[in-house]
């Protein structure tokens, strides 16, 4: 608590219609979910003395009832009252009633009431609806509003209940209400878990299971949720911790429901990893067939599109009818979809179902009129009675269809204006569309938009086709062909039926056939149906600026384009590129991942590929698109990283774009852009040949190096690295060479791989002396003490950085002194110079704040915090350090925010609080990114050890040391020894050693 009383508005989220209108109107608000408080409107009233707010809560608490005289008497006093009690309550009553609305507070048979409080007016009346329709919403499996709501509900305590109220009445309702707000507490986090929010519940739980030991309900929650984070044998510990615990202080077992949870663990019960939830049941109904084609009796998977379609066919109402529009690409499986809803709906429409070929996609496309005379006919109209005109047809398709209930499918739409005079007038009737287009002027019509299958679906397709028997004995290359088709329900029906046909081929030797991206079209067909045909239907009906924008974007690797980075490719103004690549949204041939982002379904970029190779004209155009897509990362990443540090002179060191990047108004725009681009990125700089571009894709690399630090990325930041570093040594480019070398060398380093990292120093350093590059020079310095340092070549590391320093203050580079002085802060304390390591990190924070580094100085923050808790300055080294941590979240290194955490959890225990420190170490497990961290895993598990050892949690301390040292031993690293140690009770080590 930060000891600033809250009102009621403070604390209630949920409430912003009774809480605003109270809180307008003046209305009296009261609150018994903390210290018992009255508001009018946003004024706190004064109500009296102790006994007072004791008199006022015991009314409160009986919701409109009366309390006699006597019942409030030994509310307060219990059963020694003053002599003059039945006074004392008389005047209590009276001065409330004087601050009180008038009304509020009634005399009535010998006693007292309140009343007439408006809807909201108590927390407490507030918490018992919030928590009724969490229940509602859990019995329907809306957990996401079953958890919102107990949120909610558990927001409105401000404290302990009835805070400070005496009497014998308020303790035993506090003991009730806290009761009551565990059990909330306890059904929210049960609810996490259900819907896999596991990192959450661990922290939360670890640290309620402290605070409440000998409650078994929270124990039970957080073994479910370490067993579903694959931590069994941390599960196994709570449970080993708590019949310790149990035996101990009351000579009892664990409540038979830990005790059979404990043994599902144990048999790795597949029950306990998946979720209990019950789901609604399916409205699905059985189908009766009219002019319906056959359904596929193959139909595989799109349950949730299934359920959402049949949702808005039993929406007619009898006064609109439901439409439902479903775009997609050719072969994404559309009309098999709508024919299978359709069946599935049927029943829901007795008076029959039409169905009808629009060949939108194709050159010639059905006449509305034609179509709407077989309608007709189909309804039993007379072929005489069949009016000429369309407007007469669609006239009268309304009248014969008017009473009726009709189901009307329209398979392969070519566009809004085709559809409209077909659909059914009523909403006794519904209609389905199929199209390539998505029919946003199709006015009240529910879209749609259909994407390539999951793989479970996918490969279960391929099953149902191949056979059970062949696929299971080569899953692995099944789950290759059913990739290599793109989850394209096309593409892997034709795979699939060329397999079933040659009984001599192996799943195998199909999947080899369809790793040559160059020849999987032309492997994509059997018999009438090929994927290349059905996309070239969508091509050739594009206009010449389409079909430009869809070869050339094509070419460009990577999940995604930004609108910014497909304008760059095409040479187009941003706002004519978006035009175009819409037009190209349209027809489904490209899909908007998100707003001004754009993608290709594989198999689609493929073939425009393939059109770019074909149609492109002159051949030279296919490498220009290219060449400004990577001018464009390059120029725009360098203004990033000058956001990032001001004054840094590595953007003058940068190969020269002749493309220009995007402008950024402020740091937190330039960051967005880096992470929401950074697959981009890494798959321009990968992209084949590695050997075009060289020096312009070695310094993207360097401009986007925080990428290595934030988690998610750096597996592919390292890989795109080494390609450009053997791409570099083939070519004989020294200057690139030992740029893309200094990027390993951290990045190894990073990493925990430290005899990678000190082979690419060395070999950096020897380049070094013949190309005259100073900004790397003092880059490969600083990382190569690092390195030294972590081989206990103490005096070779510290020989490094006064070289750096040297450098860097002769030619004014402050950013790089910076550096070199908080590398040098780290020596220091590593050598137990700590005072002098707490002065040179000092420095170091004043350069980079003076040169506004936001992200620099987080690290900088970082060394002088590690610095300061060893010197026991551990206050000041918590203020630093959580400075740190926030920008370093708000930047994303998700590799630093954990190192970070993992810092304070440390310092937590060496100010003697280890339940803060568990916290701490399971948020820093929660963010360090998997292998490519797992050294800084290893210390943190550690470090996590000792915290809940200090709280008693031995087994499971066991539990997280013996992780550690495995992982140690994996790594071959000689920090295992202080863990085995540990193990053995003789000593608890100061986890970190850089």
């Amino acid at each position: 608590m930060d000891g600033v009383p809250r009102t009621p508005e403070q604390r209630r989220p949920h409430s912003q219609g009774p809480a605003d209108r109270l809180l307008r109107t003046g209305a009296l608000r009261f609150s018994v979910l903390g210290p018992v408080r009255v508001w009018r409107g946003s004024e706190q009233l004064s109500i009296g003395s102790p006994q007072q707010r004791a008199l006022l809560a015991a009314l409160l608490l009986r919701e409109g009832r009366t309390a006699t005289a006597a019942e409030l008497i030994d509310a307060l006093w219990g059963e020694e009252p003053p002599s003059q009690a039945l006074a004392a309550v008389r005047t209590y009553a009276s001065r409330l009633r004087k601050v009180l609305d008038p009304g509020v507070l009634v005399s009535e048979s010998g006693g007292y009431a309140v009343r007439g409080l408006a809807e909201g007016a108590l927390d407490l009346a507030v918490a018992q609806e919030l928590a009724t329709r969490a229940e509602q919403a859990r019995n329907t499996a809306d957990l996401h509003r079953a958890g919102k709501a107990l949120s909610q509900a558990l927001a409105l305590w401000d404290g302990e209940a009835l805070a400070g109220v005496p009497g014998p009445y308020a303790e035993t309702q506090r003991t009730r209400l806290e009761e009551w707000r565990l059990q909330l507490l306890e059904a929210r986090l049960d609810m996490e878990i259900e819907r896999g929010r596991l990192v959450e519940a661990i922290g939360e739980l670890t640290a309620l299971t402290a605070a409440h030991p000998l409650r078994e309900r929270l124990r039970e929650l957080l073994m479910l949720a370490l067993y579903r984070s694959g931590r069994q044998a941390e599960a196994l510990a709570v449970y080993a911790d708590t019949r310790r615990l149990l035996s101990d202080e009351l000579g009892v077992l664990p409540r038979a429901g830990l005790q059979e949870l404990q043994q599902r663990i144990l048999e790795a019960d597949p029950g306990l990893a998946t979720s209990s939830t019950p789901k609604p049941e399916s409205t699905t109904t059985t189908v009766r067939p009219a002019q319906l084609p056959p359904t596929a009796p193959d139909f595989t998977g799109r349950a949730a599109l299934v359920g959402e379609m049949t949702d808005a066919l039993a929406s007619a109402n009898g006064r609109v009818p439901a439409v439902s529009a479903l775009a997609g690409i050719g072969g994404v499986g559309k009309t098999t979809l709508a024919v299978h809803v359709a069946y599935q709906a049927r029943t829901a429409f007795p008076d029959g179902q039409l169905y009808v070929d629009l060949q939108g996609a194709g050159p010639k496309a059905a006449e509305p009129a034609t179509v709407l005379a077989s309608f007709l006919r189909a309804l039993g109209t007379a072929e005489s009675a069949i009016p000429d005109s369309l407007e007469e047809r669609a006239a009268l398709y309304r009248s014969v269809l008017d009473g009726r209930r009709v189901l009307v499918l329209l398979d392969n739409a070519r566009d809004a204006a085709q559809v409209r005079p077909l659909l059914p007038p009523t909403g006794a009737c519904a209609a389905l569309v199929t199209s390539r287009v998505r029919m946003v002027d199709l006015v009240g019509a529910h879209l749609v938009d259909m994407d390539a299958m999951s793989p479970d679906e996918a490969l279960s397709l391929f099953t149902k086709i191949v056979g059970e028997e062949r696929v299971a004995s080569e899953r692995e290359a099944a789950l290759d062909v059913v990739a290599a088709c793109g989850f394209l329900p096309l593409a892997i029906r034709i795979a699939a039926s060329r397999l079933a046909a040659r009984r001599t081929w192996t799943v195998s030797v199909l999947a080899a056939k369809l790793v040559d991206e160059r020849r999987r079209l032309d492997e994509l067909q059997a018999g009438d149906l090929a994927v290349k045909a059905t996309f070239e239907l969508g091509y050739g009906g594009l206009g010449p600026a389409q079909a430009r924008a869809f070869r050339l974007l094509g070419l460009a690797d990577g999940p995604d384009i930004s609108l910014a980075a497909a304008a760059a490719v095409l040479d187009l103004p941003v706002d004519h590129a978006e035009d175009v690549l819409e037009t190209l949204v349209d027809t489904s041939l490209l899909e908007s991942a998100a707003p001004g982002r754009y993608r290709y379904h594989d198999l689609v970029r493929l073939y425009a590929r393939a059109c770019a190779v074909r149609d492109e004209q002159p051949q030279n155009e296919l490498d220009a698109p290219l060449s400004r897509l990577l001018d464009f990362y390059l120029a725009t990443a360098a203004r990033v990283y000058a956001f990032e540090r001001p004054g840094d002179r590595l953007v003058d060191h940068l190969e020269v774009t002749e493309y220009p990047g995007l402008e950024f108004s402020d740091r937190g725009a330039a960051r967005d852009w880096l992470y929401a681009e950074t697959a981009c990125l890494l798959a321009t700089v990968r992209q084949t040949p590695a050997t075009e571009r060289l020096r312009k894709k070695v310094d993207l690399l360097l401009a986007t190096r925080d990428l290595a630090e934030s988690g998610d990325a750096v597996t592919l930041y390292e890989s795109a690295a080494v390609a450009l570093r053997d791409a570099s040594v083939a070519v004989g480019d020294k200057h690139a060479e030992v740029r893309v070398r200094a990027i390993l060398a951290r990045t190894h380093s990073l990493s925990g791989r430290f005899q990678d990292a000190d082979e690419e120093a060395r070999e950096a350093r020897s380049l070094c002396a013949s190309v005259n590059d100073a900004w790397v020079t003092g880059d490969v310095l600083n990382t190569s003490a690092g390195i030294a340092l972590h081989y206990g070549r103490d005096t070779e590391a510290e020989s490094y950085l006064r070289k750096a320093i040297e450098s860097s203050r002769s030619t004014g580079d402050q950013p790089a002194l910076a550096t070199a002085l908080v590398s040098l802060s780290r020596i220091h304390r590593m050598t137990g110079r700590e005072s002098s390591a707490v002065l040179l990190a000092r420095q170091g924070v004043d350069i980079r704040d003076g040169l506004g580094h936001a992200l620099p100085g987080a690290g900088a923050r970082y060394a002088l915090g590690m610095a300061l808790a060893a010197i026991g300055s551990t206050g000041e080294a918590m203020n630093v350090l959580g400075e740190a941590l926030q920008v370093f979240r708000d930047s994303r290194q998700r590799f630093w925010e954990g190192m970070t955490l993992a810092r304070i959890a440390e310092t937590y225990l060496a100010m003697g609080s280890p339940q803060e420190a568990a916290k701490a170490a399971e948020q820093s497990l929660a963010v360090l990114p998997g292998t490519a961290a797992e050294r800084q895993r290893a210390a943190t598990l550690t470090v996590l050890g000792r915290a809940l050892h200090g709280i008693g949690h031995t087994d499971r301390a066991t539990a997280c040391w013996i992780e550690a040292q495995a992982l140690y031993e994996e790594l071959g690293s000689s920090e295992g020894k202080a863990v085995r140690e540990l193990l053995g009770g003789r000593t608890q080590p100061s986890t970190y050693a850089s």
